[in-house]
């Protein structure tokens, strides 16, 4: 058993200064603080206040919507390749993540499907024996081919396709059942019962890419969706005589939405207005993090397509093309853009984005869960990151 003591530390839903976080096997087996509990003989203990005084225990990271980062494409990336996009994740915070796929010819997304139900898969079944650890790829997020032509962002238009049921189980079986998230444009004919039959099978179906009415997005949840995908982005824009799909994402509370806080998709001042509508319970922080995330300026993948970028900004033909933000900085920025908490704000990237997408005893330290955990700095600097209880050693 390992030890872990810090100054203070956030489960999200509460601070407790001063804590123990008790480790067995790679899992949480009890939080308490040194002020209540001593630290038993026969265990190892790792004072993180000698190197990082002031530093805060959190949850890992989890990002449902991201292709890739470090130079790798996740569907194109071979397992070989996975590893070093995995450790370049845990360096900015993030322990788990949804893989996602973008808008390709059919055979394409469902040999890509397979090679991340392999990834999927061999990380379920194993965990790094080394101090040399990686993010988990949780569960596979497809984004296409059932969106908008009038909002498809960058998707290429020849590999949208209208929605139906025999197009979903192809998807579903070339990736063995590993679909865990769906972002569908709800209006499209056919999408009621596609939504439906994802959501049977416990698929998150997320609303995006997409020109709804507000009656057509209304009807998308009522069907089964539960999540927005990236916010404002590809979407009808808000008019205040014709809402659309917005007004249904702002103001209904049963859906939990995304956004992409990189200060470029969405203006600070709207990001800060999105907070203030979904609030701390349901607001959910996302990368649409490309191969281009921690790389320099110039050209990368995004599935079938390449994206240039410069300054900052990923675009195709001057459009909006990802991102090359990390979850660590998207942290930082709500604290910056809407004043919120540190505390709040690493809600927004742990517990939320767990639980929307059915995540069990992820995004959290509590006792039963894996002990993914990130050091952080007061100012949101994330300095380590443990996954499966190895990392903070040295």
């Amino acid at each position: 058993m390992i030890v872990l003591r810090a100054q203070s530390l956030y489960t999200p839903q509460e601070e407790i200064q001063h804590p123990l976080v008790f480790i067995e096997d790679g899992v949480i087996v009890e939080i308490s603080s040194s002020a209540q509990r001593e630290v038993p003989a026969n265990t190892t203990e790792i004072d993180l206040t000698q190197n990082f005084p002031d530093a805060i225990l959190a949850p890992g990271f989890v990002d449902i919507h991201m292709h890739g980062g470090a130079g790798l494409d996740v569907m194109r990336a071979s397992a070989a390749d996975l590893p070093h996009l995995n450790k370049f994740l845990t360096k900015h915070g993030v322990t788990g993540y949804f893989p996602t796929t973008v808008a390709a010819p059919l055979d394409q997304t469902c040999a890509a499907l397979g090679r991340l139900a392999d990834a999927i898969e061999a990380a379920q079944r194993s965990h790094s024996s080394n101090d040399d650890v990686g993010a988990q790829p949780l569960g596979i997020h497809l984004e296409g081919p059932f969106l908008s032509h009038k909002r498809r962002g960058v998707h290429p238009p020849e590999n949208l396709v209208e929605p139906t049921l025999e197009i979903f189980e192809r998807l579903w079986q070339a990736a063995r059942g590993q679909v865990r998230m769906m972002t569908i444009a709800p209006e499209l004919p056919g999408a009621l019962e596609v939504i439906a039959e994802a959501a049977r099978r416990k698929v998150c179906v997320s609303i995006g890419h997409s020109d709804a009415t507000v009656e057509a997005a209304r009807a998308g949840v009522q069907s089964g969706a539960r999540h927005a995908t990236h916010t404002f982005n590809a979407m009808r824009p808000l008019d205040h005589r014709d809402p659309g799909i917005l007004a249904e994402v702002l103001t209904d509370p049963q859906l939990t939405a995304d956004i992409i806080a990189d200060g470029i998709h969405v203006a600070p001042e709207v990001v800060q207005l999105f907070l203030e509508m979904k609030g701390k319970d349901s607001s959910v922080l996302i990368t649409d993090a490309t191969a281009a995330a921690g790389m320099p300026d110039g050209t990368y993948q995004l599935g079938p397509m390449q994206v240039e970028v410069k300054d900052g900004r990923c675009t195709i033909d001057g459009k909006l093309a990802g991102s090359v933000l990390t979850m660590d900085r998207a942290v930082r920025n709500i604290t910056e853009f809407a004043g919120w908490s540190l505390r709040d704000a690493v809600r927004a990237a742990t517990l939320n984005p767990a639980r929307t997408v059915g995540l069990k005893l992820r995004g959290v330290i509590a006792p039963g869960a894996e002990a993914n955990i990130v050091l952080m700095s007061s100012a949101g600097e994330v300095l380590k990151t443990m996954v499966h209880g190895r990392g903070f050693q040295g």
